[in-house]
């Protein structure tokens, strides 16, 4: 799995130019499944997003995570995240995974990332064209893959 993390002041997405889901601040959570994707990634990688430290605290130092500050979270499905640039200039998604194996895994991450966060999750729609506003805060922006656990 690879997920970009982004704090955010407010994010939101649109499904034919409607408001689907919005949050105000928290983070933004883009999400691709692969093939090889499993439920012991999806708890690692959970439990590595509530509990990171990027929200400052009363002394403006990146001390405090989502639970902490009580703020929310908004996962999206994004297969790109596995695109393969290697060769040519179009990309190669061959890593990210069917819609078979990657709805149910998608399902369990944000069941998973909710109950740690203690509330409900905001989410686009697998499959769907979406528009996703972002509006960064700091920027902010963590990359994490869990097959390379930096």
């Amino acid at each position: 799995m690879r997920a970009v993390i982004q704090r955010v002041n407010k994010a939101s997405v649109k499904i034919n130019h409607k408001i689907y889901s919005e949050i105000g601040p928290g983070l933004m959570v883009l999400i691709g499944i692969e093939e090889a994707d499993n439920n012991e990634e999806i708890a690692w990688l959970c439990n590595k997003i509530v509990q990171l430290r990027i929200f400052n605290d009363t002394n403006g130092v990146m001390n405090l995570s989502v639970i902490e500050t009580g703020g929310d979270i908004i996962a999206v499905s994004q297969f790109t995240l596995h695109a393969k640039t290697k060769k040519g200039n179009r990309p190669s998604y061959i890593k990210a995974a069917s819609p078979d194996i990657a709805i149910p895994l998608y399902d369990s991450f944000i069941k998973t990332l909710s109950y740690l966060l203690g509330k409900d999750v905001k989410t686009g729609k697998f499959g769907a064209m979406m528009e996703v506003e972002i509006i960064n805060d700091g920027p902010v922006t963590i990359l994490i893959d869990t097959k390379n656990k930096e």
